[in-house]
């Protein structure tokens, strides 16, 4: 199942007789006076909350999507927020189709213009779907395997290039547990996102050297809306239920996991891909 799909969103199920999510953490500046761009975070999601999440922990925050009237809509939500927080934050958003090279060079050239240099890149774009390989097209292979991977590897690139000769910066990558286990009808995506936790293994034994870091994160199930609009209600009652908390992820608990790899508190951390899950067999 795509991790990519999250938020919030109801589910039957073990639901009602599990613990609820923890409160809302507040922020502690870790990521104050950072530069952080965020890829897909338009609307909601996983993405978007890492975007409020950064802005929460002091940073001048970045975000770009393909969708740009979405993009203008989470951007006033952004800086809403910016504004509320009080400290002068800055926040800026920049339309981005990551299956095109052209738009990624447009992105971190815009993105290193209007905060001056970018000091974490959260490369968060990817997409699902649902076929058993028997009944696969290669259009459908591709185009998952071309945000989801091929995506990441462009929106790698130009953050290394920007960052390696600057002698510093973090990246964290959204993989997901699909990189490890098993689902059937999801080949393209866990294949894609395997390669995800590759290239972040092997980006980060290039990039040391210079003093950048790479991680990834692995979700397992954090709900959005659209999840539940493409999923059926019993897969997703199977999957929330192979959690050990019997409910899923909220998004922004994994955006936590994101912060922490971005920050100074992660400092001796590159090469890892951490599972944000509490699934079990």
């Amino acid at each position: 199942m795509p991790s990519h799909a999250e938020g919030t969103g109801g589910l039957s199920g073990n639901r009602s007789e599990s613990p609820g999510p923890p409160s809302y953490v507040r922020g502690h500046d870790l990521l104050a006076e950072k530069s952080v761009l965020v890829t897909a975070a338009a609307g909601t999601g996983i993405g978007f909350s890492t975007a409020i999440r950064a802005l929460e922990e002091g940073a001048n925050v970045v975000i770009s999507d393909k969708h740009e009237r979405r993009l203008r809509e989470s951007l006033a939500t952004l800086q809403a927020r910016a504004d509320s927080l009080g400290r002068g934050q800055r926040v800026g958003a920049f339309p981005c189709d990551v299956t095109q090279q052209a738009d990624v060079n447009a992105l971190f050239a815009a993105a290193i213009s209007f905060t001056g240099g970018l000091d974490v890149v959260v490369n968060n774009a990817g997409l699902g779907g649902t076929a058993n390989i028997v009944d696969m097209t290669d259009s459908q292979w591709d185009t998952v395997l071309d945000v989801t991977l091929n995506g990441t590897f462009r929106c790698l690139r130009a953050a290394m290039q920007h960052m390696l000769p600057r002698g510093r910066g973090v990246i964290v990558n959204n993989a997901s547990v699909l990189g490890w286990r098993a689902q059937a009808g999801q080949s393209h995506y866990a294949a894609a996102k395997a390669g995800v936790m590759a290239i972040t293994r092997c980006a980060a034994i290039e990039a040391g050297p210079s003093g950048v870091r790479v991680n990834a994160v692995a979700p397992s199930i954090a709900m959005h809306p659209f999840l539940a609009k493409v999923t059926t209600d019993e897969l997703l009652d199977e999957l929330t239920k192979r959690e050990a908390f019997g409910r899923y992820a909220e998004p922004w608990e994994v955006a936590n996991v994101i912060v922490f790899l971005a920050s100074d508190y992660s400092s001796y951390m590159t090469g890892e891909v951490v599972s944000v899950s509490s699934q079990h067999p």
